[in-house]
C-alpha cells in the first residue's frame, strides 16, 4: 500500500520526537488531555506518554493488516484510512511532546 510510506514516515517521526522530547520533558506525567477551559484532565506516566500513541499506532497497523488479509472483502477504503490516520497520531504525539516541553 502507498499510504504505508506515510504511515513508517510518521513512525519515524514520532519515534524522533520522542527521543528529542524525552530528556526535555522534566516531570514524570505528562497531560494527555486538555478540557475545554485549557487545563489538562489527565496525566500519563512518562513512558507511557513518550512511547504509548507509537504502540498504539503499530498495534492498529496490525489490525489493518489482518483485516486485509483475512477478510479483505469487508475491508474498504483501507489505504485513505491509514494515510489519514498516520497523519493525525503523528500530529497528535507531537503536539502532546512539544506541550509538554514547554510546561516546564
Amino acid at each position: 500500500m502507498t499510504a504505508d510510506y506515510a504511515f513508517w514516515t510518521a513512525i519515524a517521526v514520532m519515534t524522533g520526537a520522542s527521543l528529542l522530547l524525552g530528556p526535555r520533558i522534566r516531570a514524570g506525567r505528562i497531560a494527555m488531555q486538555w478540557g475545554f477551559d485549557g487545563n489538562p484532565t489527565w496525566y500519563a506516566p512518562k513512558r507511557l506518554g513518550l512511547w504509548g500513541l507509537v504502540i498504539l499506532a503499530l498495534a492498529v497497523r496490525l489490525l489493518i493488516w489482518t483485516a486485509m488479509t483475512y477478510t479483505p472483502d469487508k475491508v474498504h477504503s483501507a489505504e485513505v484510512g491509514l494515510l489519514l490516520f498516520s497523519l493525525i497520531i503523528a500530529a497528535s504525539h507531537i503536539f502532546v511532546l512539544l506541550r509538554a516541553a514547554r510546561a516546564q
